[in-house]
Order: C-alpha cells, then sequence, then structure tokens
C-alpha cells in the first residue's frame, strides 16, 4: 500500500494518542469524519494498523524482571519451526519471540516476577518446550527504550 502525506498523518497521530476520536484525528489531519473513517478503514483493512491496545506497566503489575533468552533448537525443519513456535505462544510470560538467523534460532523477551519467578519459568516452560537443545538467559538491569511508534516521513508514499 501507498501511503500519502495524509495517511502518515493519520499514522502519527494514531501513534501518538490511539484513543484518539474521528472528530479530533479529521481535524488534525485536515479532513472531513467520514473522509477520515474511511482513510482509517482502508489503513487497518490494509494491515498498517494492525490494532488498538492499552499499554501496561509489567512492573507495577509485579514483573518487575525482563529476560533475554537465546533459544537454540535441534534443527529448523519446518515441524520442528512450528512445534516450538506452537508451544512458546502457550507461555504467558513471553512478551516477545523473533525467529533470527544467525547464532540462535529464537530469542525471546519474558517477563518474571524475579530470579525465582524466572526460575519456574526456564523449569516449567523453556525447558520443556519442543526440539530445545539450548538455552542463554540474560536479565535487563534497565530499560532505556521501549518504543511502541515507528518513525514516519512524508516520503514513504
Amino acid at each position: 500500500m501507498s501511503l500519502d502525506r495524509i495517511d502518515i498523518a493519520i499514522l502519527e497521530a494514531l501513534q501518538k494518542d490511539g484513543r484518539i476520536s474521528n472528530a479530533a484525528l479529521a481535524e488534525k489531519v485536515g479532513l472531513s469524519q467520514s473522509a477520515c473513517s474511511r482513510r482509517l478503514d482502508s489503513l487497518e483493512k490494509e494491515g498498517v494498523v494492525r490494532g488498538y491496545h492499552a499499554r501496561l506497566s509489567n512492573a507495577a503489575l509485579g514483573h518487575g524482571m525482563t529476560a533475554i533468552v537465546h533459544i537454540s533448537l535441534s534443527g529448523q525443519f519446518g515441524k520442528t519451526l512450528a512445534d516450538f513456535e506452537a508451544a512458546v505462544k502457550r507461555c504467558p510470560n513471553v512478551l516477545s519471540c523473533h525467529l533470527m538467523s544467525g547464532e540462535y534460532d529464537y530469542i525471546l523477551r519474558i517477563a518474571a516476577r524475579d530470579l525465582e519467578d524466572y526460575e519456574r519459568i526456564h523449569k516449567e516452560w523453556l525447558t520443556a518446550m519442543p526440539h530445545v537443545i539450548k538455552i542463554n538467559s540474560s536479565f535487563a538491569l534497565r530499560e532505556v527504550v521501549d518504543r511502541t511508534h515507528v518513525g514516519l516521513k512524508p516520503d514513504m508514499a
């Protein structure tokens, strides 16, 4: 999908405030409310806007530790990857999971209450996942950047 300057303005506004009303969004980007609504519907249907959600604080909810976990599997066959991915999707502490190139097959970001909780997650979930042959865990000391938005440039169109 080719994005014009109005689409980009809509996306920038939504990234700043996902709860903005259609009326306020239309005013901000210089469209009528109906035209703005049609544009937004199109951006949603094309998958540019994937959804709306509230950002919660893991720390405020008792998950003060973030672990970055590198996983190696026994191979990268289709069934091996599918089995692992199905299992990792069931683990409620996994915040993100990425199939990687390079030394490790996957990188996971995991929320845990503390080191004891991470040990539980490691024993009950990570080591039990199919085809896992190596787990390398690191613990975040401090979050420096956690963006929810991507920079948009008018020349994207």
